[in-house]
């Protein structure tokens, strides 16, 4: 006795007794067995379904010997199912155009007649390698996962106000535990620094965080960036590539704007975590899969909250735990601590080490209504520092308003901060005269940064 493999073996010969030999040897030994007598149809074949074998015959017209037609036909498999382990079945005196199909990409040849020995042994071989191969493709694709994790500096969690020590309980509940969390908060609330947090505190902090984008992503790429694909039958694409749940095994998979998901995606997704298995789109057979689900909604839009109408039970199923973020105008507490974190990364980051606030700025700070919440404020703390000519932070310079006691800030006329920096650059060269040595001092950059921030914006190309 042995074990059925689960593979897919395509036979593509003209000779009815090569067909007959290989599918005795081999049906019984893999999942998928499939054989056909001309190639004609090739490309179609291999854009319905993937193969993780195909046995391709050298020549298929009769009285040709030279091997050009297997050459031909394989350089679509290639074009068209470049995953496909290809083993080229050749007649006598066709082995150097054989070793040629080699060079050209295939795996390997077999000489006719066929043994039947050989045979099992040199396909089951070729089979193990395509495994081998898509499993370095998926441990790929989970390095490069983890290389993005770490290359994100951890933030720091504000959270002096009674509303995020609240928070920050229901964090650590959430960490030590297994159950997949929801959670609630404005755009801008910092809802990944809470999934990331969680990740961190929990068991899983050693293994791999992925995100996924669902509103930034269209809709006709959610199911196989999600479930993986052996081929998608909208756009052909071939490569057999492991999907977000699968890379995210073992660790947490983030799901950001989760409302956007359709939702027969969701019960899919729901469908998938309450097995733990996960069928690629184009494969019969399920992959097991350990997985930690934290996903985040927003309110605001209609659809992202658990009274979101028909999607409601499977909110409620795919948040066994709810976290409520609440927005900046509800912990105001917190402004003057996160006003004061900003103002030191930033300060650092522009080379502007001394910057303070004045006077009654935070109270001023804390009576605006930050409706972009704390991302609000710290990307208007960011573009004050960039653009103070002094030492001193009004709270008209952080709101982009008119400084009341003086104005030691330049007007504010476009929020994006490439304009700004362009601006800065701009009127720093032209203070000196275009004097660039004394303008890269002043800006706080080296005369090669200066350079190529110049050849960014066109500055002295007008």
């Amino acid at each position: 006795m042995y074990l059925k493999l689960d593979g897919k073996i395509l036979v593509v010969d003209d000779d009815q007794h090569i067909l007959f030999t290989t599918k005795l040897a081999l049906k019984d030994r893999f999942t998928t067995f499939r054989t056909e007598s001309t190639p004609q149809g090739l490309r179609e074949i291999l854009k319905e379904e993937h193969f993780d074998v195909l046995l391709l015959d050298m020549n298929f017209t009769p009285g040709m010997s030279s091997g050009k037609e297997g050459l031909q036909w394989l350089k679509v498999v290639k074009e068209v199912s470049p995953d496909t382990q290809v083993v080229m079945l050749a007649s006598y005196g066709d082995s150097d155009a054989a070793l040629l199909a080699i060079r050209e990409g295939a795996t390997d040849f077999m000489n006719k007649p066929l043994d039947r020995e050989k045979l099992v042994s040199a396909v089951t071989t070729v089979y193990w390698l395509s495994q081998s191969n898509k499993r370095v493709r998926y441990l790929q694709a989970r390095q490069r996962a983890l290389q993005l994790e770490l290359s994100i500096q951890p933030e720091e969690i504000i959270a002096q106000s009674p509303a995020m020590r609240s928070v920050m309980q229901a964090v650590k509940e959430a960490a030590a535990s297994e159950a997949n969390v929801l959670i609630h908060g404005e755009n801008g609330t910092g809802k990944d620094i809470i999934a990331r947090a969680i990740h961190r505190l929990s068991a899983r902090s050693h293994e791999v965080f992925v995100k996924v984008e669902v509103n930034q992503t269209p809709i006709a790429v959610l199911e196989p960036a999600l479930f993986g694909l052996v081929i998608d039958p909208v756009i052909t694409d071939p490569a057999d590539r492991p999907g977000k749940l699968e890379i995210a095994s073992g660790g947490t998979l983030y799901l950001d704007e989760v409302g956007s998901l359709p939702l027969p995606l969701q019960n899919k997704l729901l469908a998938a975590m309450e097995s733990q298995e996960v069928t690629r789109i184009g494969a019969r057979i399920p992959v097991s899969v350990d997985v930690r689900l934290v996903s985040a909604a927003n309110p605001q839009r209609p659809g992202s909250g658990p009274e979101s109408g028909s999607g409601s039970d499977v909110f409620r199923k795919l948040g066994a735990v709810e976290i409520h973020l609440p927005p900046l105008r509800e912990r105001k507490e917190d402004i003057p601590y996160l006003v004061e974190h900003f103002l030191t990364q930033f300060s650092r980051k522009y080379r502007k080490d001394g910057m303070q606030l004045a006077a009654g700025t935070n109270r001023l700070l804390q009576q605006y209504g930050w409706p972009g919440n704390v991302r609000e404020l710290k990307q208007s703390i960011e573009r004050a520092v960039l653009v103070c000519d002094g030492f001193i932070l009004s709270a008209g310079d952080i709101l982009g308003t008119p400084a009341a006691p003086a104005k030691v800030s330049r007007p504010v006329t476009s929020f994006h901060l490439e304009d700004i920096e362009r601006k800065t650059i701009s009127e720093a060269i032209k203070r000196y005269e275009g004097n660039l040595s004394r303008a890269a001092v002043e800006l706080g950059l080296g005369r090669s940064t200066l350079y190529r921030k110049m050849e960014k914006y066109g500055i002295g190309q007008e």
